[in-house]
């Protein structure tokens, strides 16, 4: 909706532009792309300490129901004046452990933050899933390889609040038109 908005703006108060007749083969120039707002602080409402709850499907896109459930720790620490920042997740239920980072770039020039994922169970730095925040939400994409094919990947970052938020990831492996929830994190700030 605000892109939507600013499109509109940009469209009332940009002023016409006549141009030379084009010759047959050549393209019109380009119109200017709208300014897409300043993220680089838009993680910031998560620096700190946080209980996390977790519930996890543990056979995504098989049509398995069976979830387990994990409660532990998030700490966020802010680099970079903000426009980058480390989490670490430790969290555990009676399926195991799982200790994870998160590394978060803000990108300037394209104004998108990524989002890197590492597991201390295997210690590999993931794609980066890539996004940014709207309207009180933060939406983040990437294509990996579940098994032998290839999925897409989104994180949702929801009801962001100063003591809560919701993080919810899900897999679709029909290019988008389905998404299977596999991941849910309920955060609640630590005073």
């Amino acid at each position: 909706m605000r892109l939507q908005f600013l499109v509109a703006m940009t469209l009332a108060v940009t002023p016409s532009v006549t141009h030379a007749a084009i010759e047959p083969g050549q393209r019109p120039p380009a119109a200017p792309a709208p300014a897409l707002p300043d993220g680089a602080h838009d993680f910031d409402f998560e620096f700190g300490n946080w209980t996390a709850h977790i519930a996890r499907r543990l056979k995504p896109l098989t049509g398995s129901t069976e979830w387990v459930e994990y409660d532990g720790t998030s700490i966020v620490r802010p680099w970079w004046d903000g426009r980058a920042n480390i989490g670490e997740l430790k969290v555990s239920g009676p399926a195991g452990k799982i200790e994870g980072m998160s590394v978060r770039l803000y990108d300037p020039a394209s104004r998108q933050w990524k989002i890197h994922w590492a597991n201390a169970a295997d210690g590999a730095l993931g794609e980066a899933m890539v996004g940014g925040f709207a309207n009180g939400r933060g939406l983040f994409y990437n294509q990996e390889m579940l098994g032998n094919r290839a999925i897409l990947v989104r994180f949702i970052f929801s009801g962001i609040s100063p003591r809560s938020f919701r993080i919810e990831q899900a897999f679709s492996a029909d290019g988008g038109k389905s998404w299977e929830t596999n991941w849910i994190s309920d955060f609640t700030k630590v005073d």
